[in-house]
């Protein structure tokens, strides 16, 4: 109840779906093995809360959980089920499917038990090679890579955060399929000197790694997705839980 006024009252449901996701997405078993969600972004002296790909999340993510987490960390849950959590009471309120949260997260102690770089982990704005190489090492397919760039259909681009400016859809507040509808159904002119794409009339953007997906295979899944959100919502879920759970044992169902 408390996640769900938050997102209600401050709008902030992308930018938790984006925390949840830059802590555990850290996992892979490439080059650099290992990593897994621990919270290890509210340390900012060193590690992941100085990465550039987490600019804004110590800044502004974490200190909107600040209340709840003083209420109910480290008693009742750990810092790392708490962002899980609220990714996922985020992704519902704003009208995306329930996805069911396992718990036992356990926190870092120290910017040091976070993974030591961005670099092969975490994804940029670039194409399908660069994809493939970043979320393939931790277990996904190209069917998941796609489902997963559908959490685009809600959140923005922040100048002061990735140097990139825009919505990906008009509204940004709302978890629907309009992200693989407008991918397909709007065209974009690529802006000079920017990884993107923009659709002038709506002044919306797709981002290049958003656009990779226009190629095959990743086409039949954007084309499925746009005529079924259903079938969005069941690959989504599948591939969100596998992203939150990686790199942990012994989750349980219940705190």
């Amino acid at each position: 109840a408390d996640i769900k006024a938050l997102v209600e009252e401050k709008k902030c449901g992308p930018i938790l779906i984006r925390l949840s996701w830059h802590d555990a997405g850290v996992y892979s078993t490439g080059k650099l093995a290992g990593g897994c969600p621990n919270a290890a972004m509210r340390f900012t002296d060193a590690g992941e809360g100085t990465f550039g790909a987490n600019a804004g999340l110590p800044t502004v993510a974490i200190p909107l959980l600040k209340p709840i987490s003083d209420k109910y960390v480290p008693d009742k849950i750990s810092h790392a089920d708490l962002w899980t959590l609220a990714a996922n009471v985020a992704t519902e309120s704003m009208g995306g499917p329930h996805v069911p949260t396992r718990y036992g997260r356990k926190d870092a102690a120290s910017g040091g038990d976070g993974v030591e770089s961005q670099d092969g982990r975490l994804p940029g704005p670039e194409g399908v090679d660069h994809l493939r190489a970043i979320f393939h090492p931790k277990g996904f397919t190209d069917k998941d890579i796609a489902a997963l760039s559908g959490a685009h259909t809600v959140g923005s681009c922040h100048g002061d955060r990735s140097g990139l400016v825009g919505s990906w859809c008009e509204d940004d507040r709302k978890f629907d399929n309009s992200y693989f509808k407008d991918l397909l159904g709007k065209s974009w002119e690529p802006v000079e000197g920017c990884p993107m794409g923009k659709h002038a009339a709506s002044n919306t953007i797709m981002l290049n790694s958003d656009l990779a997906l226009l190629e095959a295979p990743f086409k039949e899944y954007v084309e499925l997705y746009a005529k079924d959100q259903d079938a969005f919502f069941k690959d989504y879920v599948s591939a969100w839980v596998k992203l939150q759970e990686n790199g942990c044992e012994g989750l349980r169902d219940t705190l």
